[in-house]
């Protein structure tokens, strides 16, 4: 992601600051609350498998225009609010709505201006017609969770979800750190498959990364997922968006309390689908906080597996 007047990333320093319990790892209080079970015999670590995509920016041969190529801010309604028949987000819109201050819940929680909800105590914030263009077309979308042969290669890329202290919360952060010359943060793909790296930073930025993950829904004890990165990021919960962070933009946060899902029913197990991708200079940041007991479903074979 990139570093501009969208937003003054080095403000945040504070918040990374006394959060940080490992390297690439932090927690940030307030988010995950509440308990989804005893927390006595909790693993230390969840650990998830996801793809990666790797792909080549706009303007080098052979690349893709979506990358590298636009620059809008936090844009929402990008993709529509059901995935379709092959478990993949679908284009709404090249444009959707600009967000220019953000929905909050009854606590504070930054959330889907979508799942605003009055009765509930949420805050509402502010939106404006985006009219540049976030999205080339339907058809480059469509190429950035799927396997396209000359288009992208991909590759499964395990993350770990810490459990802070012997709470029953799990967090993975990936970030960039002010306080070094380095970049550093979310670069799965560094070194490898079509290896567009950029020479100033050293790094490969352009990707995306799909996570398909399950849980059981336990009403009324406060489960939450929350989501704190750049560029776009997409979940799904039984294939209905619940997080939108759609456009290239700073690192931005939003969460949702599983209690608000009507369509989930207590003790059902539901699946969990998140989308990420990276597609500007200069950071790439992803935490995800969650007390939700994730665990990884199927994994699609991917095109580094018989090259």
């Amino acid at each position: 992601m990139f570093a501009n007047s969208l937003g003054n990333r080095r403000s945040r320093a504070g918040m990374v600051g006394a959060g940080v319990l490992a390297a690439g790892l932090m927690l940030v209080s307030g988010t995950a609350s509440g308990s989804s079970s005893s927390s006595d015999d909790l693993p230390q670590t969840i650990s998830l498998m996801g793809v990666a995509r790797d792909f080549k920016r706009f303007d080098r041969a052979g690349g893709h225009p979506d990358f590298q190529q636009y620059l809008t801010g936090h844009i929402v309604g990008l993709v529509a609010n059901e995935l379709d028949s092959d478990g993949k987000p679908v284009l709404s819109g090249s444009r959707g709505k600009k967000v220019g201050t953000q929905y909050k819940d009854a606590r504070g929680n930054q959330i889907n201006p979508a799942m605003y909800n009055a009765a509930l105590g949420d805050r509402a914030g502010s939106m404006s017609n985006y009219t540049g263009t976030s999205i080339t077309n339907a058809n480059s979308f469509s190429q950035w969770y799927r396997d396209v042969p000359g288009v992208n290669m991909s590759m499964q890329i395990p993350i770990v979800l810490q459990r802070m202290g012997d709470s029953n919360i799990y967090y993975f952060h990936a970030h960039d750190n002010p306080n070094t010359s380095a970049k550093e943060g979310f670069f799965p793909l560094d070194n490898q498959l079509l290896n567009d790296m950029d020479s100033t930073y050293n790094h490969n930025y352009f990707f995306t990364f799909e996570l398909d993950t399950e849980f059981v829904v336990e009403k009324n004890t406060g489960q939450v997922f929350t989501f704190f990165g750049d560029d776009d990021v997409w979940v799904f919960i039984n294939g209905r968006l619940v997080i939108d962070l759609g456009g290239v933009h700073s690192a931005v946060k939003q969460s949702i309390s599983i209690d608000r899902l009507d369509w989930l029913a207590d003790g059902e197990r539901a699946k969990l689908k998140l989308f990420f991708a990276e597609r500007h200079l200069t950071e790439s940041n992803m935490r995800i906080e969650t007390n939700l007991k994730l665990r990884t479903i199927s994994v699609p074979p991917t095109t580094a597996l018989y090259d």
